[in-house]
């Protein structure tokens, strides 16, 4: 077996709408293309043997053990490796469940679908899947060795891709409450929201804390000494930076017992307490110096230490901490007990899990020392031994809830003095012998107030109710239930997706709102481009989402991006599908329509239930997609005269019309008529139906959204198709005796929507240079010289500079093939440079004549044209101007 391509899905996509994180593996089974397991020897002993747990495994006989039953009656490779990719995943801890595995129409290829929690563990285990099976294939076995760093592997991954506990509790707080979120490439930053309603977090960190607030914390000292003057009970103590200062600072403190602890040190790093001799506050110093060089003496406090969290000004949560222990139970010595209790499944390395490991160092022998015990003292049953001398998670300890039981002055005291420090998010830290008791009747204190608490020992403690603290963190973010969202209105479609993308984002703008939108050629962000290029695909949209600045997203999404990635958000508020026509068509395994229908209806199907799915009702495929969506559904169509539409505005549903010349919103028994679309410059005086067709689409996705009529006419009469707005999109250029016309059309659909309006050029010939991407089947090729020769008085035949692999000279055979089978007289010629062919066109037009250039570099074509001498680069939208040989808007059919 052979993987040829591994592909990383993190939204919407083909395979699933709900299930956002797959791998998509196109495996070729080689030389085990037509034989199926139960026709491998030894293959299902193997199988069962390396996985025993493949008995869990449902499949498609709906019982325990049914995906062996197959194995062992005969099933495909490709469908094992998936379920053992799933397997491996599991076995690492990540629960996986979904995958799917067609072949493609290439036999022996198949396309392998399995998903994923970690993007690495994912594609790691598709690889180790067939590594897996192959072996088994070929030996009759898989080494233990290797399955079991297999799966190592894949729990390293897992590991090293944690979010950490608190973050983490953040994450699933926003899930729960539908804030979308994703990860930043910078600093561990998680943006929640999108655009403008963004929030940014970081541990426990968020964008409202302070840098004045996170620098006092950081300095205990100062701390210290902010407080006190505030009248809040702290620790006497001092800091020092030389040894030679430290019986001093001893004496200071008023004497042993002391702690000592780096100024700048967290996590209980470098911390030693209780100590009452000269030698052990030397050994102190020294671990102290290797985490900070400021050192801070303090005298040393009895009682309980407690971490009060803090969380907008209010007490949320309150738990004891107490430091690493055994209990003995009559047997078994400390050293085994530390082992056994390091066995429990909620212990992890530093903060990978709940609990961490209790680690032993120099302090916890002096700890045992002092209790009179050894690593080999076999503890009384029901007797504690302290390993740790301070309390924190990260040594080993355990917490207790407490929360419940915290006086009220403690209450007032803590929010008090996260006031003073000036932090959103507090943990303090306090030595008392009683919370339930106010301070200062108990000597109680605070030690410590600490920027980004940790939360874990608030959400799972040891003993106790676990808090919500997230959820508290999240209503300071989110007050009062206010939006994390922006509206997303996505655009997809065979043709017209970039001009109706680019013209909905024009109509928003009349509302005020600063609107970040992506194309084909570009991203947006207001009037401003942030990056050119086909930008179209999730990293794209990712941009818009984002900026903080952006008001509205309106997103081009093309088939690309859909397979290599999926939709780059959750869900949209609109979901525009414009139409589904033959294009790309077996490339990246979409080798049917209805394939390529399923692809673009991504679009129609990720849309929130409460939002709209505007759909072309003039396209069977499109208006089928109805069925899928939760979403509701607003039709568009050319026709007023549609049975669909009329039973859906039956219905109460809405619906764009094109109808008596005008542009109009229909819902129930009311009309609203937009305008007249030889008002509206992108119809080319009402003469390009394809692009009345873009314009219903997007005024109907604006009106769904609440933009008003007005601002809708505003946009629509406001929205040129010209070189500044829409680029290589219906580009007419007045050159004085003839015009140019400049058209990104590369496919049969978009040859016929360009033809709609050239057959209405009335004087001089219409000359057409014509051509397509490399990629297409050899049919679409005939096919464009078919349309060709239907619509050109004269054909200069030309290709792309990228002939994606396709022999030079191909591509224009193909498509003269197909001029000759429609027209055998029809006047054509082969010019494979594309400038030379358009230099040709133009200098060979007649007075009166229109030039048509479909060209692979829409830039180059504009700047040959303008380097003639440009009249007018906009069309004008009064009716049947003869100067410019258009025929009356009367002439052409409107309903179509």
């Amino acid at each position: 077996m052979r993987i040829l391509k591994i592909q990383t899905l993190r939204g919407p996509n083909y395979w699933s709408i709900r299930r956002h994180k797959l791998i998509v593996m196109r495996l070729d089974l080689e030389n085990l293309a037509e034989t199926p397991s139960n026709e491998i020897p030894g293959f299902y002993e193997g199988l069962v043997e390396a996985l025993p747990s493949l008995e869990g495994h449902y499949c498609s006989p709906g019982c325990r053990g049914g995906f062996l039953m197959r194995v062992r009656e005969g099933t495909m490779m490709g469908h094992i490796v998936e379920h053992v990719a799933l397997e491996l995943q599991e076995l690492a801890g990540m629960h996986v469940g979904f995958g799917r595995t067609r072949e493609t129409a290439t036999p022996g290829i198949y396309q392998v679908v399995i998903e994923y929690l970690n993007e690495e563990a994912g594609r790691y285990a598709g690889r180790a899947a067939v590594r897996l099976c192959q072996s088994i294939v070929d030996r009759g076995r898989y080494p233990k060795a290797e399955l079991e760093q297999d799966i190592q592997d894949l729990k390293d991954f897992w590991r090293e891709a944690s979010l950490g506990p608190s973050t983490e509790a953040i994450v699933k707080e926003a899930e729960k409450k539908g804030i979308p979120w994703m990860p930043l490439p910078a600093r561990f930053l998680i943006q929640l929201g999108y655009g403008i309603n963004q929030k940014r977090i970081q541990a426990t960190m968020t964008n409202h804390t302070t840098i004045l607030g996170v620098e006092l914390a950081c300095d205990k000292e100062a701390t210290k000494r902010i407080l006190a003057a505030n009248g809040v009970p702290v620790p006497k103590g001092t800091v020092i930076n030389f040894l030679d200062d430290l019986e001093e600072a001893i004496e200071y403190v008023g004497g042993y017992p002391i702690v000592i602890k780096p100024l700048d040190g967290n996590h209980g790093r470098g911390i030693t307490i209780d100590i009452r001799s000269w030698e052990e506050a030397e050994a102190a110093y020294e671990a102290a110096r290797e985490v900070s060089r400021s050192i801070i003496v303090e005298r040393y406090y009895v009682g309980r230490d407690h971490r009060v969290l803090v969380v907008d000004g209010k007490v949320v949560a309150v738990a004891e901490r107490v430091p690493a222990n055994v209990v003995g139970n009559g047997r078994s010595t400390i050293a085994e007990l530390v082992e056994e209790t390091n066995q429990d499944p909620n212990r992890g390395d530093g903060h990978d899990n709940f609990l961490t490991k209790i680690e032993l160092d120099r302090t916890s022998y002096q700890l045992l020392e002092r209790q009179g015990y050894t690593l080999n003292s076999v503890l009384p049953k029901g007797t504690t031994c302290y390993l740790r001398a301070t309390a924190n998670l990260s040594t080993g300890g355990i917490a207790v809830d407490r929360t419940d039981e915290i006086h009220p002055e403690n209450v007032w005291l803590a929010q008090r003095v996260v006031k003073i420090i000036g932090l959103d998010i507090a943990g303090l830290d306090v030595v008392t012998t009683d919370i339930s008791r106010p301070l200062r009747e108990n000597d109680g204190v605070v030690v410590e107030v600490n920027a980004a608490p940790g939360f874990r020992m608030h959400v799972a403690p040891s003993v106790g109710i676990p808090r919500n603290v997230a959820g508290a963190v999240m209503d300071m973010l989110y007050p009062n239930e206010q939006s994390s969202r922006i509206p997303i209105l996505t655009v997809t479609g065979t043709n017209g997706k970039t001009t109706t993308t680019r013209l909905l984002a024009h109509i928003y703008k009349q509302t005020g709102k600063v609107v970040g939108y992506t194309t084909t050629d570009g991203t947006y962000i207001g009037d401003f481009l942030v990056e050119s290029g086909d930008n179209t695909g999730p990293q794209s949209a990712h941009v818009i989402l984002q900026d903080p600045t952006v008001e509205v997203a309106v997103l081009e999404t093309a088939r690309g991006g859909i397979l290599r990635s999926g939709l780059g958000f959750e869900a949209a508020n609109v979901g525009v599908v414009l139409n589904v026509t033959a294009d790309h068509l077996g490339i990246g395994d979409i080798d049917t329509i209805e394939q390529l229908a399923h692809l673009k209806s991504v679009v129609a199907e990720a849309v929130y239930p409460d939002g709209y799915a505007v759909l072309n009702a003039d396209d069977h495929r499109v208006s089928a997609m109805a069925e899928k969506t939760k979403a509701n559904i607003a039709y568009f169509t050319m026709n007023p005269d549609s049975e669909l539409v009329r039973k859906h505005i039956q219905k109460g549903g809405v619906a764009a019309v094109y109808e008596n010349g005008y542009l109009s919103i229909v819902k129930g028994d009311w009309t609203h008529r937009i305008e007249r679309a030889e008002n509206i410059p992108l119809t080319m005086g009402g003469r390009a139906p394809f692009m009345i067709a873009n314009a219903l689409a997007a005024s109907l996705a604006a009106f769904v959204q609440n933009v008003t009529i007005e601002q809708i006419r505003a946009g629509l009469r406001t929205f040129r198709a010209s070189v500044s707005q829409t680029p290589g999109r219906m580009n007419l250029f007045n050159l004085g005796k003839y015009h140019a016309l400049v058209d990104y059309a590369h496919n049969p659909a978009s040859y016929e929507a360009v033809g709609a309006f050239v057959r209405n050029w009335t004087s001089g010939q219409r000359i057409g240079v014509v051509g397509g991407p490399g990629d297409r089947r050899d049919e679409d090729f005939v096919t464009l010289g078919k349309l060709a020769a239907d619509i050109f008085d004269y054909i200069i035949v030309k290709e792309d500079d990228d002939t994606r692999g396709r022999a030079r000279g191909s591509a224009s055979d193909l498509i003269t093939k197909g001029i000759t089978q429609v027209k055998p007289n029809c006047r054509h010629e082969s010019i494979l440079d594309e400038t030379q062919a358009i230099n040709k066109a133009l200098d060979m037009a007649p007075d009166g004549s229109l030039v048509v250039i479909l060209p692979e570099s829409v830039s180059r074509a504009i700047r040959l044209i303008r380097a003639r001498g440009v009249v007018e680069e906009t069309p004008q939208n009064s009716g049947g101007d003869s100067q410019n040989g258009v025929a009356p808007s009367s002439v052409l059919n409107t309903r179509l």
